[in-house]
């Protein structure tokens, strides 16, 4: 079951930079924080996009995108270039997100509005709302927003986050694992699991 659209484009963009951001961490850790200015603005808009899709609040995804950003500064030191900067802090900004979420003790969910907009559009559903007229399209979505976030809220915040960082973050497995701090089959797994409880909820409206 195909949950999003991968964002391609973001995807190379961030993939691009890896000599720079080693020059502008090097630079960083000298004093030079300007440096770290550009650090952020690499990074900010795509990190803000996987807390926001972790966190659904737009206020809590912009503040912890901001403590990401503070603590990844302080710990600059402990970067020790085994994997991308990228990784790095996305590490740093995921673990974030599920502590805020533990901390809330209450989770919100994905909107109905990513899987009907832009790149995260979903073809079965592009098909439903072209295929329906207007009032029978509002009912038929209107059902399925509540089912939808029915579904999500049966996953535990790991299997959602990894359902984010592949599905609509268009992470590999292998990227995924290093965040997560945890295998690429164990990322596998939960990926897995993580569609066929989607898929069971969502049978009646989303079909292979």
């Amino acid at each position: 079951m195909q949950i999003a659209a991968k964002n391609t484009k973001e995807i190379t963009n961030a993939k691009l930079h890896t000599d720079e951001v080693y020059d502008l961490v090097t630079l960083a850790l000298e004093g030079d924080f300007s440096a770290f200015d550009k650090i952020m603005s690499l990074y900010k808009e795509r990190l803000y996009g996987v807390i926001f899709n972790i966190t659904f609040n737009h206020e809590d995804a912009a503040d912890l995108t901001q403590e990401t950003f503070v603590k990844a500064f302080r710990s600059l030191s402990k970067f020790k270039r085994k994997s991308s900067f990228f990784t790095w802090i996305y590490r740093i900004g995921v673990n974030m997100a599920l502590s805020h979420l533990k901390k809330k003790r209450a989770r919100t969910f994905f909107s109905f509005d990513q899987f009907s907009r832009g790149e995260s559009h979903h073809k079965e559903i592009s098909n439903l709302t072209t295929k329906e007229n207007s009032s029978v399209r509002t009912t038929l979505l209107n059902e399925l927003h509540e089912k939808l976030n029915e579904a999500l809220s049966k996953l535990s915040d790991k299997h959602r986050t990894i359902v984010v960082l592949f599905e609509i973050d268009g992470l590999s497995h292998k990227e995924i694992a290093s965040i997560m701090k945890c295998t690429e089959g164990t990322v596998r797994s939960r990926l897995h699991y993580a569609k066929l409880q989607l898929q069971s909820f969502l049978g009646d409206y989303i079909k292979n």
